[in-house]
């Protein structure tokens, strides 16, 4: 696969095989990796943080989630009562953990992830970005920071909005596990997607379009992401390979000219 192979040829219009054009991306961007010196030594620095910021994450609530938990419901006596207190425990947990590994880490590297889109662009033939200048460092910032409060806001309110399905005896459990997964996945998406797109100055009207339009190819890369959280080693790549991923759909996107060209001026190269 030569570098610019590796962006995706994505069709004018939607289909569920979109689903695994997505999910394909992830093995795209790993192959990329190797690419690219620059592209590899920013990915191993962002895979020590995340392994340190995981571990910190699962060590939080290893100690905290059961407390937490029987502050709202005391441990039953019953079996039975247990049995459904450690599930409840388990499967918030669980959702937590992944959330919590999809804010923390990109948090903590947040300086990098401008620098694994950029060159991840290059690689593959495109521009840099635009040029530095002052004013368009501060309105990146500004635009950076709009996109990321954006987000965390539709990933808070849609699990917070799922959060009494937990009163379901039984079942209310698993299907908001269910559920808080594929939202999360799709949230993942957006978060993704939206790191070369805010870098080029894209509204965030712009992400939640192709959220909307193209749904089965997002929740394919935010499904992709979702799994590698959960495969050990390889889950501490799971920030780079995710900003990569995102970089190839964007660019893949803007080939099929689903996007309008980017507002900072610098249009993508097209192949």
């Amino acid at each position: 696969m030569t570098p610019h192979s590796a962006v995706p040829a994505i069709a004018p219009s939607a289909r569920l095989s979109d689903f695994f054009q997505g999910l394909g991306l992830l093995g795209r961007a790993f192959s990329l990796l190797f690419r690219s010196r620059r592209l590899f030594l920013l990915s191993l620095l962002c895979a020590a943080v995340t392994a340190v910021a995981l571990v910190g994450l699962g060590w939080v609530l290893w100690s905290h989630a059961p407390g937490l938990l029987a502050g709202y419901w005391p441990l039953p006596e019953s079996w039975y009562g247990r049995f459904g207190w450690y599930t409840v425990l388990v499967l918030s947990s669980l959702v937590v953990w992944v959330v919590g590994a999809n804010v923390v880490p990109p948090l903590l590297l947040a300086p990098l992830q401008d620098p694994l889109s950029e060159t991840t662009e290059a690689v593959v033939g495109g521009d840099e970005g635009p040029p530095f200048t002052l004013a368009g460092f501060i309105r990146g910032i500004v635009t950076g920071v709009a996109h990321t409060l954006a987000r965390l806001f539709f990933l808070v309110v849609g699990l917070a909005i799922l959060m009494p399905l937990h009163l379901i005896p039984g079942a209310g459990s698993v299907l908001w596990t269910v559920l808080g997964s594929l939202w999360t996945m799709t949230w993942m998406a957006g978060e993704f997607l939206a790191a070369p797109m805010t870098r080029h100055l894209y509204p965030f009207a712009e992400v939640r379009r192709m959220l909307r339009e193209r749904r089965a190819l997002c929740l394919g890369l935010g499904a992709g992401v979702y799994v590698l959280l959960w495969v050990p080693i390889l889950n501490t790549f799971f920030l780079p390979l995710a900003i990569i991923a995102g970089t190839l759909l964007y660019r893949g996107l803007r080939e099929a000219r689903l996007l309008p060209p980017p507002p900072d001026g610098n249009p993508v190269a097209l192949k």
